[in-house]
């Protein structure tokens, strides 16, 4: 139900996207982004989310436009653990030498830990502390730090810059996302669309 690429390991996640990924659908590009730039835009994100999720109205955070597509809430929801888990790999990279990190099964997260079953208020409050603690961290890379390395699977080494730049792509990227998913299930509700 996220936005990734198609070609991936056919038994397991999705590829993840380069180091020089330029996305077609929401127009991030990864070169284009410093780190200091990344941190700003990453330090705003929790309020813009937030503003989105309250445009869209208590009772159609919920909802899902479609049967594969997440609720506004699901969204908001993989983007308080992508935060999380940007932050955990970060520290793994600045720490440990060519850490092998784990997937995050974004789908397998969303069903078993009930995502669509949780308070709004404290998933947007999770977010917001996520996104310091991310920008925390960030904050203890040594310049040349942003070069060392993670894996994820075989032919999947990413730097310590990759890992903040594409936490910020997942952000802006959902954040499309859920006004997307708002202005459907608005306009399916009869009303006119405010995310």
């Amino acid at each position: 139900m996220t936005s990734h690429p198609p070609a991936g390991h056919p038994t397991g996640p999705p590829a993840l996207v380069g180091e020089t990924h330029e996305c077609a659908d929401c127009g991030f590009s990864y070169p284009a982004r410093t780190v200091e730039g990344v941190l700003a835009e990453i330090a705003a994100l929790s309020t813009r989310v937030a503003q989105a999720v309250t445009a869209t109205g208590p009772d159609l955070l919920r909802k899902r436009p479609t049967p594969s597509t997440w609720s506004v809430l699901e969204y908001v929801c993989h983007l308080r653990d992508v935060l999380a888990t940007s932050t955990i790999r970060l520290y793994r990279a600045r720490t440990e030498a060519r850490p092998v990190v784990e997937p995050m099964l974004n789908d397998l997260r969303a069903r078993r830990f009930r995502y669509n079953e949780l308070d709004p208020a404290a998933v947007l409050a999770e977010l917001a502390a996520n996104a310091r603690g991310l920008r925390d961290e960030a904050g203890r890379v040594a310049p040349q730090g942003w070069e060392r390395t993670v894996v994820r699977l075989p032919d999947e080494e990413r730097t310590a810059r990759w890992l903040l730049r594409n936490a910020l792509h997942e952000g802006i990227h959902h954040l499309a996302d859920i006004r997307r998913a708002a202005t459907a299930l608005t306009a399916a509700e009869g009303g006119s669309a405010t995310a």
